[in-house]
């Protein structure tokens, strides 16, 4: 049983300690892909050097909404030349998050998401949106660039808007958060949508799932993802993880 973990963060400081060995022994433990978004110029940087090191890894570029405070229109033209680089699969972490009160302003956090979904529509690449209590808001941007499709990273949305984003050719990706008790809507959400619209992720070092709450999150873990999603599903784990291979390698055009 391969996986491929869609989004996770090895660019994290979390991972200073032993990135090389935690990157290094993946494929040992199950996981034959991993796509690294950035969340600002210096992270899409590191995260398209990982690419460059590791033959399993892909890179996105971007930047997230936490971290949009000092954008100006000139860091496009940064975006767009990583983007150009061969291992570069998709623009993000983009998006919204309107959860910390200390967040840039959210007329800012939007106009930024529109400057890099306009770059994505550009450059024929999906975008990787976050959406944290913000869904009407990412709608509506979505709706505004139907150009432009992706996927919702740690699906956090009702059943209906998923539903939504799939019959616009949107993908949606569950992280270990599918594995907590009180996962109730993102249950709902999976059962609302074809396997075949899904992928899987660990949002790494981050939601790191259940047994493992409260540690480090890696790739590694991306396996008990799988097994919830497969018993949502109704398949085994391993059919599971051949789908979501297939749906990442399409979605990310990885051959």
């Amino acid at each position: 049983m391969t996986l491929f973990d869609t989004h996770a963060h090895y660019d994290s400081r979390k991972f200073d300690a032993d990135r090389d060995a935690v990157l290094s022994g993946l494929p040992d433990r199950g996981v034959g892909l991993v796509v690294n978004p950035g969340c600002d110029l210096p992270s899409s940087r590191k995260a398209v050097e990982l690419a460059q090191r590791y033959p399993f890894v892909y890179a996105a570029v971007g930047v997230h909404p936490e971290d949009c405070a000092g954008w100006e229109d000139a860091q496009l033209a940064q975006l767009r030349a990583l983007a150009a680089q061969p291992k570069v699969v998709a623009i993000g972490e983009i998006g919204l998050d309107y959860y910390w009160k200390e967040n840039p302003p959210k007329e800012l956090q939007k106009e930024v998401f529109r400057r890099q979904l306009e770059l994505a529509g550009e450059l024929g690449l999906p975008a990787i949106v976050h959406d944290r209590e913000a869904h009407g808001d990412c709608m509506d941007l979505v709706r505004e660039y139907p150009e432009v499709t992706g996927v919702f990273h740690c699906f956090s949305g009702s059943a209906e808007m998923a539903r939504e984003l799939v019959g616009r050719g949107w993908m949606i990706s569950f992280t270990g958060v599918l594995t907590y008790p009180n996962a109730r809507k993102a249950v709902e959400a999976a059962q609302a949508v074809p396997l075949e619209k899904i992928m899987i992720e660990t949002d790494s070092p981050y939601m790191a799932p259940v047994p493992c709450r409260g540690q480090r999150c890696d790739s590694g873990l991306v396996a008990h993802t799988c097994q919830r999603l497969a018993e949502i599903k109704g398949v085994s784990p391993e059919e599971c993880a051949r789908i979501t291979m297939e749906n990442g390698r399409r979605f990310f055009r990885i051959g």
